[in-house]
């Protein structure tokens, strides 16, 4: 699989925290398509091709726990709950340091658990990660 190929479905509300990781991107010159959603419906949608554009295989979603509407988690539920989407690789990135919040998303099979203070300003680290990880692993097609 070609690295380049996998899209990042972004699900966070906060638009700073957004172009972060797109800056992120940029200055690992890694230039993967991100497709940015606000919250949990606006992720189904476009996983389901309801909204444009839709995210097509292989992708990695990066979710935000504190969200309108839909959470983090909420959102991470439906996937598991969906035949088509239940295999999603997703990561959460987020604020919160919650034993909670860390259990229920583990329980619910993510692939990592990411407190954004801890991956430093510009969310290179972070990049720096998903560029080694999609390097060696195969991801559903």
């Amino acid at each position: 699989m070609n690295r380049a190929s996998v899209t990042v479905l972004l699900v966070e509300d906060n638009p700073i925290d957004r172009e972060a990781v797109r800056r992120g991107f940029a200055k690992q010159r890694i230039a993967n398509t991100i497709i940015e959603a606000g919250d949990g419906y606006a992720a189904l949608a476009h996983l389901r091709g309801t909204a444009e554009p839709r995210v097509e295989r292989p992708y990695i979603l990066l979710v935000d726990l504190n969200m309108p509407r839909m959470n983090g988690i909420e959102l991470i539920t439906e996937l598991r709950a969906d035949p088509s989407l239940r295999d999603s690789v997703v990561f959460v990135l987020t604020t919160s340091r919650s034993d909670e919040d860390r259990v229920a998303s583990y329980n619910l099979n993510v692939a990592g658990y990411i407190v954004k203070t801890d991956v430093g300003p510009g969310f290179v680290r972070l990049v720096e990660m998903l560029d080694r990880y999609w390097r060696i692993i195969e991801l559903p097609t």
